[in-house]
């Protein structure tokens, strides 16, 4: 039986007004939080989390995560991840999400010398450490051309062939994801429409070979999320 207050929401930070059938959203629903959306780029306020909060995940985004003179909310999203941390509230960032966790904790995020990008379906393969958040090697979906550097006192969880810093975490529950594991099949159809202009950049995979990896690895992609998701919130899920 929980004791104390039950943490039954999740906040949940957006970047864009699309279609919230993320697996985030589904993850949440199943086990019956409360979803609180957040859109601080249109004017929603953070504040600092409440006795409530189980979790906050932090979405990807067209924005960049330095720009917080062009862009001024990312500097309450800042705030926000400086409070979760402090307070020890589970915290992940999905791409632009991860860049700014690292952002914040001082790492460099901006674009590889390389110029290479990432937009397709791309294996990861976990570093020593990651090996209990990333048990194996697993293809992902991912759409971004900026990178991070390791912030200090982070823990490396994950590499590509292209993006050597694919994931970490910072403390006991703080976790950064480049990649878009939360992105169902519809919602990478909608990636596709949207960032048509990315197809035959470097690094950017075609769309018949988007489409033939997604089909193969978008089931093991979704159970290994879910499966992270219920540890990372762990006994903020009660019997139900």
């Amino acid at each position: 039986m929980a004791t104390g207050p039950e943490k039954r929401r999740l906040i949940l930070v957006c970047h864009d007004r699309g279609p919230r059938d993320d697996r985030v959203s589904i993850f949440g629903t199943r086990h019956g939080f409360e979803l609180d959306y957040r859109y601080p780029f249109d004017g929603d306020a953070l504040g600092a989390p409440e006795s409530d909060v189980a979790a906050s995940i932090i979405f990807g985004g067209r924005f960049e995560a330095y720009e917080t003179i062009r862009y001024p909310f990312l500097k309450e999203e800042a705030h926000w991840i400086e409070a979760c941390i402090k307070q020890d509230v589970p915290l992940l960032g999905l791409c632009l999400g991860a860049q700014q966790i690292a952002h914040t904790l001082g790492a460099r995020v901006g674009p590889p010398s390389s110029g290479v990008q990432e937009f397709g379906y791309y294996e990861l393969r976990p570093t020593e450490a990651g090996r209990a958040t990333l048990p194996n090697p697993l293809y992902v979906a991912q759409a971004h051309f900026h990178t991070f550097d390791m912030p200090a006192g982070a823990t490396h969880l994950a590499s590509s062939d292209l993006y050597p810093n694919q994931a970490f975490s910072y403390g006991e529950s703080t976790f950064a994801f480049q990649a878009h594991p939360e992105v169902t099949i519809e919602g990478f159809r909608r990636m596709q429409a949207a960032l048509d202009g990315f197809y035959g950049k470097p690094g950017v995979q075609s769309r018949e070979e988007q489409d033939r990896i997604m089909y193969e690895a978008d089931r093991a992609q979704a159970d290994w999320f879910y499966g992270f998701l219920g540890k990372m919130i762990g006994s903020k899920i009660s019997a139900r």
